[in-house]
């Protein structure tokens, strides 16, 4: 396994981390201490996960993931061992079981925490993130930038609230860094004004989605990534399993896409044919195309760590030996080629 630090930090992280997103939903809690072990025993030390999960949300099951880990934790004795990742929700019309409000701001950022820690049985979160920014913004697939008419001082003023609630966490050792989820280059360089102005602690990390079909981060966000080491936390690096090649012809049953509809972002028309030439790659140089599609995210310099996420031991086992993989010139360039031809299909 390889291992780097996270921003300016001594934390030391897996280049592979354990997405946890299915824990609750697809899988058990005997599974979810399955993965844990297994990934662990190969080397990663990374768990990512968040308030809202499992996903999709819902009321029932919010907050399962958290309590399958903390009693893995508890069981396990391993919190010396991992890194824990964690989020606090941003606002969302749907998610008002979680809370009332779901501002980002010191009252709902106070009561998040005090609720993860209690989920995930520990007094504290390695890396603590905001899912989603509060102000109107393009994530989640959402593209072409609408001016919202919100005011500039009110974002700016909820910007400053949270980070410094964030950053008093950090005092009383809730948290050990923070990180930005589904933001923009505008929102990291923001945070990066806030914490210079009030010598709060630098944000390290921006976990955004990342793939063969979805390279938008590097039109802007990888600049900032690299110039000022806050880097890629990669999200979806699968497209939600589309670059196994499984969902090519048809659906599998069980499989995401066939039990949740509304995860249809990867699932476009060019996506497909992408991943067709993508999976021809894999085979030509006798590679999986689960490990050609990670291997090449895990070889990015502005990638501190890849989240990936498995329902099975078997998909967990190919998807962490993707580590061993490494993309030659000839590979890549074949990459460059079909990318060329399809930019980002999934943004």
């Amino acid at each position: 396994m390889i291992y780097s630090k996270l921003g300016h930090t001594d934390i030391e992280v897996s280049k592979i981390c354990l997405g946890t997103m299915t824990f609750g939903e697809q899988n058990t809690e005997s599974e979810a201490h399955d993965q844990l072990n297994f990934s662990l025993e190969n080397g990663v030390n990374f768990i990512d996960t968040a308030e809202m999960y499992p996903v999709p949300p819902n009321a029932k099951t919010q907050g399962l993931t958290e309590k399958y880990i903390g009693s893995w934790l508890k069981k396990s004795n391993n919190r010396h061992n991992v890194i824990i990742a964690s989020k606090v929700t941003g606002p969302a019309p749907d998610f008002s079981y979680i809370r009332n409000s779901l501002k980002i701001d010191k009252k709902n950022i106070e009561q998040a925490i005090t609720q993860n820690l209690q989920r995930l049985n520990t007094d504290y979160i390695d890396l603590y993130q905001i899912h989603w920014p509060q102000r109107q913004t393009n994530y989640f697939g959402q593209l072409n930038y609408k001016y919202s008419k919100e005011n500039i001082n009110e974002i700016t003023d909820n910007l400053n609230e949270s980070y410094e609630t964030l950053n008093d966490l950090m005092i009383s050792g809730k948290i050990r860094s923070i990180g930005l989820s589904n933001d923009t280059s505008w929102g990291a360089m923001k945070f990066l004004e806030i914490s210079k102005e009030k010598s709060f602690e630098k944000v390290v990390s921006i976990q955004n989605p990342y793939s063969l079909l979805n390279r938008s981060y590097e039109i802007n966000m990888a600049e900032i990534a690299e110039m000022e080491n806050i880097k890629l936390l990669a999200y979806s690096p699968l497209g939600f399993g589309m670059l196994t090649g499984k969902y090519i012809n048809k659906k599998p049953k069980n499989s995401r896409l066939s039990l949740f509809n509304r995860f249809d972002r990867y699932s476009n028309k060019n996506s497909k044919n992408a991943t067709i030439e993508y999976v021809e790659i894999a085979k030509k140089y006798n590679i999986s195309p689960t490990q050609l599609a990670l291997a090449f995210v895990n070889q990015q310099p502005f990638v501190t760590s890849n989240i990936i996420g498995a329902t099975n031991l078997s998909q967990l086992e190919e998807n962490i030996s993707s580590i061993n993989i490494t993309l030659d010139e000839e590979i890549l360039s074949e990459i460059e080629s079909i990318h060329s031809n399809q930019p980002n299909p999934a943004p």
